[in-house]
């Protein structure tokens, strides 16, 4: 399987990419979560998409194998969008498919809800957070479901702000355990990446954990625009996703003629956690897509 890499200039500093593969059909372009988490993990399953196409991951400005400047101010989202822009022109993906996956669904959405940009033969959302409000009241509602002491533990270290003592680490491991991956243990590729990412970057934006948002995303909330987005587009959640069932149809029912596909044994890892699932629902959808093109005379 052909790989290249490389470095693309965008605001900030430089990102780093590396494509899979080269057969010939429309590219798909990976976002990654976080913010401020890498590539690698997604790389590790959805690599296997690149026996029909090219297949393209890049590590967000801030984290992974991209460039670490230390400015706050260019932790926000219009930033990421026009770095994603820059990412699109310097690859000469005129067409593509886009797949993003948490963060990566915001960034996905925001971009094609300002930019409109032509040529996303499809986009796919997965396990989105599209309303930072949302999101948290369902988090609420899950942790509410955790042990009491558990729960009394997260609850005074957020109001104290002692978010990075180890007790507040122990006890949000168990929310982790049931909302973000339930693979017991978690896949190596998981604990691998982590020291890549950039906290810093997390912290600005989202905030110390993932229930608690607190940083400029908080107020997130682009569910008023969804009807704008024209492209095919699937939605992809677990049964027990931190990005719920109930939340993602909802989104889902906001795009015109949107999909959805809930992964039974899943959370928030539908890709590490039903891999072969994940990929032929993926795979499915994308052929799809370029069926129906085709018979319109794209």
């Amino acid at each position: 399987m052909t790989t290249n890499e490389g470095y693309i200039e965008v605001p900030g500093g430089k990102v780093w990419y590396v494509q899979v593969g080269d057969k010939g059909k429309t590219p798909l372009l990976v976002l990654h979560g976080g913010p401020g988490n890498v590539h690698d993990p997604l790389k590790s399953a959805l690599s296997a998409l690149a026996d029909e196409r090219p297949v393209i991951f890049y590590d967000q400005l801030g984290s992974g194998n991209s460039d670490r400047p230390e400015d706050p101010s260019l932790w926000h989202t219009d930033r990421f969008v026009e770095e994603l822009a820059c990412i699109r022109e310097a690859l000469h993906l005129d067409d593509v498919h886009v797949l993003g996956h948490s963060w990566g669904t915001m960034l996905a959405s925001s971009y094609c809800i300002e930019r409109r940009p032509i040529g996303i033969r499809s986009l796919i959302l997965s396990s989105p957070c599209l309303s930072a409000l949302r999101w948290k009241q369902d988090a609420d509602r899950l942790l509410a479901q955790l042990p009491e002491e558990m729960q009394q533990v997260i609850a005074a270290h957020e109001a104290e702000g002692t978010t990075d003592s180890e007790a507040y680490g122990e006890a949000i491991k168990a929310y982790y355990n049931r909302h973000v991956c339930r693979l017991d243990p978690w896949p190596d590729i998981m604990a691998e990446s982590r020291p890549k990412g950039n906290k810093e970057v997390y912290l600005s934006m989202w905030g110390p954990s993932e229930f608690c948002p607190t940083g400029s995303l908080k107020t997130y909330d682009v569910t008023a625009q969804l009807h704008e987005i024209h492209a095919p587009t699937l939605f992809l959640c677990g049964r027990y996703d931190e990005a719920t069932p109930e939340a993602t149809q909802y989104y889902q029912s906001l795009v015109p003629g949107a999909k959805l596909h809930v992964f039974e044994e899943s959370s928030h890892m539908g890709y590490l956690e039903e891999t072969e699932a994940y990929l032929q629902v993926v795979r499915q959808f994308i052929r799809e897509t370029e069926d129906e093109a085709g018979n319109h005379g794209h």
